[in-house]
């Protein structure tokens, strides 16, 4: 333990400050595809029993009109959170019909590209705006990619934290620049670690072979109808995944708040030939991308953490992180855990809250571009043969076997675990540590694993696999219907929330293509 760590560790651990760490918050927004009872992906509406997909708080959707978003508030229990996401899913099976939601983070079975529908979000110009977007994306990346399905950690630490740190440390900074500084040195160290993530974490070394049909790839056949590779955690988090030439070159500096916001202004307001070779419009006068520069919009840029800060209405995500600063980061890496109905549990949400509150407090250099490249080799190799025996990563230009030096990050982390438990007066994160290094003591434990070996023993091909699990999935949220009372708030927010578009249409003023010129100019550099 570094001396900072402990410096900060004991600042926490006294009886005065004991019970701050009650007040992180942690929220949740799980993807999960839409399909028929064939386990093909349901080419229907958004069920309008399901709300507004543009103005409902709980139930949205992504790329597809057939990719569910589910959504929840931030909450201090980890505990509520899940049960607010079990409580979702419940209401949302009440209006499925036939349909179920697919628990695997790689698809169904796809039909042709030209057939899988953009989620739409109505005649409103924000809403124009979101199906502009996600028909970039698929003009840019295919939409076979963007089906794809995880979930988002959304973690923050109390905000009367940072003052206490701020005087202990003697910084003068303003205490806005203080905070925000410090979840970014989070991120960074994030960076540094989070191939572990991967390999406790990873849940799809396999994919079915109609995601990859026509095209180029090095992954192995697993009997018929799977591709696989033997050592991986996760293909999603892969070279299969969000990638790209103009992304390729898209390197975020997270050495302060200030360079990451100027490098997502510079990709949103520069030219991108290839994209300028497509056109704003097709040959029908009809928009397809919002512009024709590296990034339509900041949130197009892929990665694995963001800081995040909520906006207000109408506002930018970038504005509000450049004039409130950071409140909180979104974990994007999580594969669906597809043994698990929810994808996720409680033992991952209090390891993942011991993992966060160690990056914070631990000492975080500034990244030279050797060290962020090693980062993302370490990443990369994970995802691909994070479970191959004796894998090694670079640790500072040296080899590090990824088992020795995981098991070193668990002691590293247990003093946080320490501190988190007593705050709450139980062993609960202790307990997911010790999960967690089972897993590195016997790779077999880890959901990866435990995915090839279903489909070894049970004869399964990737589809039958996750057909398999979203039918046991949707069987048990069905078993379990809401009560009269929560059932009826949902039902409420839904009327609410179709009012609120139906509002926000009729006081639409000005046209299209000034609203988008406007949203535009609103984050261009100076």
């Amino acid at each position: 333990m570094s001396d900072l760590l402990s410096r900060r560790l004991a600042l926490l651990d006294s009886a005065e400050q004991r019970d701050l760490l009650r007040h992180c918050r942690h929220g949740l927004e799980k993807e999960s595809l839409r399909v028929d009872p064939a386990g093909q992906l349901a080419l229907t509406p958004h069920p309008q029993a399901l709300g507004s997909a543009l103005t409902h708080a709980q139930i949205t959707t992504d790329y597809s009109e057939a990719l569910l978003e589910f959504i929840t508030a931030a909450e201090e229990d980890p505990a509520r959170t899940l049960d607010e996401l079990d409580a979702i899913h419940r209401f949302a099976y009440a209006q499925l019909g036939e349909e179920k939601l697919w628990t695997h983070s790689m698809p169904c079975k796809l039909p042709a590209e030209a057939e899988i529908p953009i989620a739409e979000y109505g005649a409103s110009h924000i809403g124009q705006i979101k199906h502009v977007y996600r028909k970039g994306l698929a003009v840019r990346y295919g939409k076979a990619m963007q089906c794809i399905a995880g979930i988002h950690y959304n973690f923050s630490l109390p905000e009367a934290l940072w003052p206490l740190l701020q005087q202990a440390e003697g910084d003068t900074s303003p205490a806005q620049d203080y905070q925000s500084e410090r979840y970014v040195a989070l991120i960074r160290n994030f960076r540094r670690y989070s191939w572990l993530l991967m390999y406790l974490f990873g849940a799809s070394p396999a994919v079915c072979a109609s995601f990859l049909k026509d095209r180029e790839h090095h992954l192995e056949t697993l009997g018929e109808g799977t591709l696989y590779l033997p050592w991986a955690t996760s293909l999603r988090m892969s070279d299969l995944g969000y990638q790209n030439n103009a992304q390729a070159s898209l390197r975020p500096c997270y050495n302060d708040l200030d360079s990451y916001l100027g490098s997502l202004r510079q990709a949103v307001s520069t030219p991108y030939p290839p994209y300028e070779a497509i056109g704003l419009h097709d040959q029908a006068g009809e928009w397809q991308q919002l512009n024709t520069n590296v990034l339509q919009i900041e949130n197009e840029y892929y990665s694995s953490i963001r800081p995040k800060r909520v906006a207000n209405p109408g506002e930018r995500p970038i504005q509000a992180l450049g004039a409130r600063g950071v409140q909180y980061v979104e974990v994007r890496c999580l594969d669906i855990d597809p043994f698990l109905p929810l994808g996720i549990d409680l033992l991952t949400a209090r390891f993942l809250d011991a993992f966060l509150l160690f990056c914070a407090l631990e000492d975080s250099p500034t990244m030279p571009g050797d060290e962020c490249r090693e980062c993302t080799s370490n990443f990369a190799l994970t995802v691909k043969e994070g479970r191959r025996p004796g894998l090694q990563l670079s640790r500072h230009g040296q080899p590090r076997e990824l088992k020795a030096w995981g098991l070193e990050l668990l002691e590293r982390l247990a003093p946080c675990a320490a501190l988190l438990d007593a705050t709450h007066g139980d062993n609960l994160h202790q307990q997911a540590l010790n999960a967690q290094r089972a897993k590195l003591e016997d790779a077999s434990l880890t959901p990866s694993a435990r995915v090839l070996r279903s489909l070894r023993e049970d004869h399964l091909s990737f589809f039958a696999f996750a057909q398999r699990q979203s039918e046991r999935h949707a069987a048990w949220f069905r078993a379990r219907p809401l009560d009269a009372a929560d059932n009826a708030a949902f039902e409420q927010s839904v009327r609410d929330s179709l009012a609120t578009q139906a509002e926000l249409e009729a006081s639409e003023q000005g046209s299209f293509e000034e609203f988008v010129e406007s949203y535009m100019a609103a984050i261009e550099p100076a």
